[in-house]
């Protein structure tokens, strides 16, 4: 009976291994073809938004590279998090990609205990997309003409003046924070809900006195000169805004950031399947014609030479923010 078991052990170890083998030949074969089906892409915030305008100017070409279309899924809820979810519960077979930004990767899981997921462990990196910086922005009657004379202002009225963010999740509450705290400066939090368009149609009615937002957000009314801008968190000038300083010129080292935006798959997906996403993404971003026309939103377009590169950026930028979070002792509104 013993020699019997042990010969049935070896049949099904040998069965086992050889299905194994031809599941993996079978999945190579299968990433060789990709994609035969239409691919979607998760996109966690609302149409127009900064993350939404990246997608869709990205979407057209690498369908035509990919010979599949590419469909915008957009999966609104809970600051990105109800997109986030939905894109690490997908197969990873390269049929669902996900339109992250800094604040679903890397602000969002410091901030919501009650997460489902964790994104640095169920979704894994594919390539950077954008590169949106922020601008720091007044009502149009506001008193201070510069980031100085902004400080001065609110060293004179402390707790006074306000300023809005789309909420405590969000790369824009916590650039303020920042500047809070390296300026000495106390001032009154308004969050929104719906992204960073209610909180700067707010700054333009006059409701709110001073945010951060992204350039893509604000380019118009700011040429338009509808708001006022004092200064962008680019290191070097914005190439669209000569006229504006950056903060790391005007003093404020630690605001160099950006909203940046990246695509992930579910962790698991096939390498050959992630490098051909990464592949046609960084082959349409460095069109000129996409270059131009994400700069003229304030949206700067680059991509990542692997998916480790993407990795690290992320690493960086979760340490980053988290322990922004941590010394703020920031909550969900």
């Amino acid at each position: 009976m013993a020699r019997s078991r042990t010969g049935t052990g070896t049949i099904l170890a040998l069965g086992g291994a050889l299905f194994l083998l031809l599941g993996s030949a079978a999945f190579a074969e299968d990433a060789s073809n990709y994609p035969i089906r239409p691919i979607t892409m998760i996109v966690p915030f609302a149409p127009g938004g900064a993350s939404d305008f990246v997608a869709r100017n990205i979407q057209p070409g690498v369908s035509q590279i990919l010979g599949q279309q590419m469909v915008i899924d957009n999966r609104v809820g809970a600051s990105g998090v109800v997109g986030t979810e939905a894109a690490a519960r997908a197969a990873p077979d390269g049929y669902t990609a996900f339109l992250a930004n800094v604040g679903t990767i890397s602000i969002n899981p410091a901030v919501f205990s009650n997460m489902h997921v964790k994104p640095d462990k169920e979704l894994a990196p594919v390539s950077i997309c954008a590169d949106t910086p922020s601008i720091l922005i007044t009502r149009a009657d506001f008193p201070a003409n510069s980031v100085g004379e902004l400080v001065a202002y609110v060293k004179a009225n402390q707790g006074k003046v306000t300023f809005a963010s789309p909420g405590s999740s969000t790369l824009n509450r916590l650039e303020m924070e920042v500047f809070k705290k390296d300026a000495g400066l106390q001032m009154v939090h308004v969050p929104y809900k719906g992204g960073a368009a209610p909180a700067v149609t707010d700054v333009l009615a006059g409701h709110v006195d001073v945010m951060f937002t992204t350039i893509s957000s604000a380019m118009e009314l700011v040429r338009q000169r509808k708001v006022k801008a004092l200064a962008v968190t680019t290191k070097e000038r914005m190439a669209d805004l000569p006229e504006l300083p950056t903060m790391y010129e005007l003093g404020w080292k630690n605001l160099v950031t950006s909203s940046w935006q990246g695509v992930l798959v579910p962790t698991g997906t096939p390498r050959p399947i992630v490098e051909k996403l990464r592949n046609a993404i960084a082959s349409i971003l460095a069109e000129p014609e996409i270059q131009q026309r994400m700069r003229a939103s304030g949206v700067i377009a680059v991509s990542s030479k692997s998916p480790e590169e993407f990795q690290a950026y992320m690493d960086a930028e979760t340490a980053k923010w988290t322990k922004v979070i941590q010394d703020n002792g920031l909550h969900p509104d």
